[in-house]
């Protein structure tokens, strides 16, 4: 059953509505749901979906032959010019959806594919009634090769769509039989990527699920990961080395090269590569862009599980312990597991607010600062920091089975004096619940702004 992607199929049938010569570029990290939405965009619409193989130019010419002819009969055209001019005169009269699924297939079996299409397009868009659509899994050929400056493409798209994972309250179909604790432990496994999320059974239990998933050998994430590196890039043990680094803490460049045994520079170069993937994100304390202080997190949340629970522990999967692996290592460790997933929902949420303008004010950006406190010399952290105008927001997240303290708020107030705010607005997020001293500072004295988990689940219904 398709879900979600409203915002996308609202603009896809804008449109096709036009009438006029359209041109999407969709793209997307694998799993996360590009070709579900294009096949239900195209439901009902005249249309020829060809999906491109990793394969030599003649293979994907002669797949493309039959897409246009419609069976394996059908007359294969000699090149790539005459089976795109034959798909564009289709187009000279009535309106049709024309996708190029895993276009960087395409192009790495024949090059001249860009070129081309950029001819086709100049000569033709005026008076076409074509919908043309390129769909990619490699973020870095469609951002680099398709929509970049240097890109024969460059300038003829007329919408583009990042396809991202959900988040947790998108996610939250999936889990509807489920306790708020247990959804966000579910979404804290797979990431919100759609194909992750449906293989969820609501039947089961939380252990049930991980266990079945994750650490059994037939289990559908139990090579996930190692698979799609080998995909995608070259040197897979390298890599698998380097985010298993970052699943079990090591954040910065040379804490990550440290244990993977490399030198810094030749590291980076690597991580580059997982970034362009949209496994790993490189990020800066809260109001920088560049600097020193950088740090390395897995963005993927199912890769930061696996590399942490699952890759250690391979050998006694296969050897049939998957349950203990799961009741030693993933329920003693879930807690400290779930700290940055929790602090990714309490981010999400906020942006949810700030769309409905529940906000004390608007907020552009927001994101987790770390640095030097100068008058301690001591190190401090605030997990959400959002800023306008010398207006503040200051939120911690609280992923523990205790419930929150006035301790948390103090600490918080505290560290907001290193910085020159005009006022500061104070948010506290708890998986759980909060002590009265605490409460009494929201209800009585208006201080902070508390939020539970199943709060901020209800009020995002």
């Amino acid at each position: 059953m398709f879900y979600g992607r409203n915002a996308e199929l609202k603009k896809l049938n804008d449109m096709y509505g036009s009438g006029q010569f359209e041109f999407a570029v969709i793209y997307g990290r694998r799993r996360v749901g590009k070709t579900t939405l294009i096949r239900e965009f195209i439901k009902g619409k005249k249309s020829l979906f060809f999906a491109a193989s990793e394969s030599t130019a003649s293979d994907n010419l002669l797949s493309l032959s039959r897409c246009i002819g419609g069976k394996s009969t059908a007359p294969v055209f000699t090149d790539y010019e005459s089976a795109l001019s034959a798909i564009f005169e289709k187009a000279d009269d009535e309106r049709l959806v024309f996708v190029i699924d895993e276009f960087p297939y395409l192009a790495e079996s024949y090059r001249g594919i860009s070129s081309l299409l950029q001819i086709l397009i100049d000569h033709k868009k005026d008076a076409s009634k074509m919908m043309l659509i390129l769909c990619g899994s490699s973020m870095s050929f469609m951002e680099n090769q398709v929509l970049g400056y240097q890109s024969p493409l460059y300038g003829r798209r007329t919408a583009q769509f990042k396809i991202l994972p959900f988040t947790f309250f998108e996610s939250l179909p999936f889990f509807s039989a489920y306790e708020p604790e247990d959804k966000a432990v579910l979404y804290g496994v797979t990431g919100g990527v759609p194909e992750y999320l449906s293989k969820i059974d609501p039947r089961k239990s939380v252990r049930e699920n991980i266990a079945d998933l994750f650490l059994t050998p037939s289990g559908h994430f139990f090579e996930e990961p190692t698979n799609l590196i080998k995909q995608e890039l070259r040197e897979p043990s390298t890599y698998n080395v380097i985010i298993e680094a970052i699943a079990s803490g090591a954040s910065r460049l040379n804490e990550i090269a440290t244990k993977a045994g490399m030198e810094s520079n030749k590291c980076a170069k690597y991580l580059s590569s997982l970034i362009a993937l949209g496994l790993v994100r490189k990020e800066y304390p809260f109001g920088e862009t560049t600097g020193k202080r950088s740090i390395y997190k897995l963005e993927d949340f199912m890769f930061r599980f696996w590399y942490r629970f699952v890759f250690p522990n391979m050998s006694a999967v296969v050897a049939g312990l998957g349950g203990s692996v799961f009741d030693n290592e993933v329920e003693r460790q879930i807690n400290a597991y779930m700290g940055l997933v929790f602090e990714d929902i309490c981010k999400q949420w906020l942006f949810e607010q700030a769309r409905r303008n529940a906000l004390p004010f608007f907020i552009g950006s927001l994101g987790r600062w770390w640095g030097t406190n100068d008058k301690t010399r001591l190190q401090e952290e605030i997990d959400i920091m959002a800023e306008r105008n010398g207006e503040a927001l200051l939120a911690e997240c609280k992923w523990k089975n205790a419930d929150v303290g006035v301790d948390v708020l103090r600490q918080l107030q505290r560290r907001s004096k290193m910085f020159q705010f005009e006022s500061v607005h104070y948010y506290i997020f708890s998986k759980n619940m909060f002590t009265g001293e605490l409460l009494v500072k929201e209800y009585e004295q208006g201080v902070v702004k508390l939020f539970t988990l199943e709060e901020m689940i209800e009020m995002v219904k």
